[in-house]
């Protein structure tokens, strides 16, 4: 276990200098990569105004994803009438994507008790 522990302290430290040594540079390597999304001055009243235009925006777009959420909803019940055209290779990609939000489900409700297991019965 000690052993273990020095190894890590020693990766820590490796990471530690490196960082120390290239930080800065990447840091503003990536400012200049995208200098052109910074506001200048960076100001209180910027920050608001960028934050209101963020919120707005998405607020205005919430009626074309509403639509395309119904014409989605409106594919699935075209495909349940026509299900006897439906290929194994569909039914598996709906089974999968069904097996993967129960997974998501479970995985926010164990995260939402604290990571504790209790109440499964597997």
């Amino acid at each position: 276990m000690a052993a273990q522990l020095k190894q890590l302290q020693s990766k820590a430290t490796l990471a530690s200098q490196f960082l120390s040594k290239n930080g800065t540079t990447y840091y503003k390597q990536l400012l200049e990569q995208n200098k052109n999304y910074i506001q200048d001055p960076p100001t209180v009243e910027k920050c608001s105004e960028l934050s209101k235009q963020l919120f707005y925006t998405r607020l205005a777009s919430i009626p074309g994803r509403n639509e395309a959420f119904w014409k989605e909803v409106e594919h699935v019940k075209g495909l349940w009438k026509n299900k006897k055209d439906l290929h194994v290779e569909q039914v598996g990609i709906a089974a999968l994507f069904g097996l993967e939000c129960f997974a998501w489900y479970c995985a926010g409700e164990i995260v939402g008790r604290g990571f504790t297991f209790t109440g499964y019965y597997v």
